[in-house]
């Protein structure tokens, strides 16, 4: 609607303004409206031109024109007056064609401003401060979140744009599944973003050689010298062929799970009876089981006890241990 508006203005607004100002006819008439057209004409070509083009072209044409006027100071000390008199005749042309190349060269150079910004980033893996890059899996997990906060993750932490493309596309999935995963991804990018303590951004660094996205980011962690962070098993294999540092936030998991020993004391809440009799069930922050004997009636309550074992299975550790007298914490169920 504002462009409508603004053309409107720009074909009656502008006949008037020369009828008040230039000319009280037909021609100035005339003229505005050609005004008028031109200025449309203008804003229609500039339409299809993003701004990051335009403000590059601006900024071109503007070193042009400063490097113009650095050679007429240039031409002025020489102090020949022939040499003077040829410049300052063809000064505008000069001007005109420095400005227009400095605008064509820097837009046709804004591809090789993506080269520019790994060269910047690979300046960070110097002195063991290397960079990491965080792949799609590691994003929509979210712990990397919690793990930055820690300062466990030191040095520059970015994401190439194709992911934050492909997770803005799961959030717009008609699968309710995919659409929380994106959403959810897209949030903690935000909040990384936000914070003061982690130097994370958005790289736009593409590989058009490449279709698969898992290789794209191996290729650029790659480039930069940096390790993956990820929960990813392809990408942590793809990563490891590479010689890169994989950063895995599962085996991360699994080395900080609580170390307990035959014998040690430890709190528990009963959540639930047991398969055997008099068994209770609990279970530690990280999903570990703990069998309870003699905690079935104890239920609902939390109670001291003791190690007695430590089983390892394919699907985790089980804790046995047994109520140690009466250091509950909250006595038996009544009957």
């Amino acid at each position: 609607m504002i462009v409508w508006i603004f053309r409107a203005v720009a074909l009656i607004g502008t006949p008037v303004l020369t009828w008040l100002s230039v000319s009280r006819d037909l021609k100035g008439l005339a003229f505005g409206l050609m005004i008028g057209l031109v200025i449309i004409g203008i804003e229609y070509v500039f339409e299809s031109v993003s701004l990051f083009s335009l403000i590059i072209g601006i900024i071109g044409a503007v070193v042009g024109i400063i490097i113009s006027k650095l050679l007429d100071y240039t031409v002025f000390q020489i102090g020949n007056p022939d040499f003077n008199d040829a410049w300052l005749k063809y000064n505008i042309i000069i001007r005109y064609a420095l400005a227009l190349l400095g605008m064509i060269i820097s837009v046709k150079k804004i591809p090789e401003i993506d080269d520019l910004d790994k060269n910047i980033l690979s300046m960070g893996k110097r002195g063991g401060k290397g960079m990491k890059v965080l792949d799609i899996s590691a994003i929509v997990d979210g712990r990397v979140l919690d793990i930055c906060e820690t300062h466990f993750i030191t040095g520059g932490i970015v994401t190439p744009r194709f992911v934050v493309q492909e997770l803005h596309s799961l959030a717009e999935s008609n699968d309710p599944i995919k659409r929380a995963k994106g959403r959810r991804g897209l949030d903690i990018l935000a909040r990384l973003q936000e914070s003061r303590d982690i130097p994370f951004r958005v790289i736009d660094r593409e590989i058009k050689e490449l279709n698969d996205n898992q290789m794209k980011l191996v290729t650029i962690a790659k480039e930069l010298n940096a390790a993956v962070v990820t929960t990813d098993f392809n990408i942590n294999k793809l990563a490891a062929l590479e010689n890169l540092t994989v950063l895995n936030i599962n085996d991360l998991t699994i080395a900080l799970k609580p170390v307990v020993l035959p014998g040690e004391d430890m709190s528990v809440f009963v959540m639930k009876e047991g398969k055997e009799k008099e068994q209770g069930i609990g279970y530690l922050d990280d999903g570990t089981m703990i069998v309870i004997e003699d905690g079935r009636d104890y239920i609902g309550k939390k109670v001291d006890a003791a190690v007695q074992s430590i089983l390892q299975t394919s699907q985790g550790r089980i804790i046995f241990t047994k109520v140690r007298g009466k250091s509950a914490q909250q006595g038996p169920k009544q009957p």
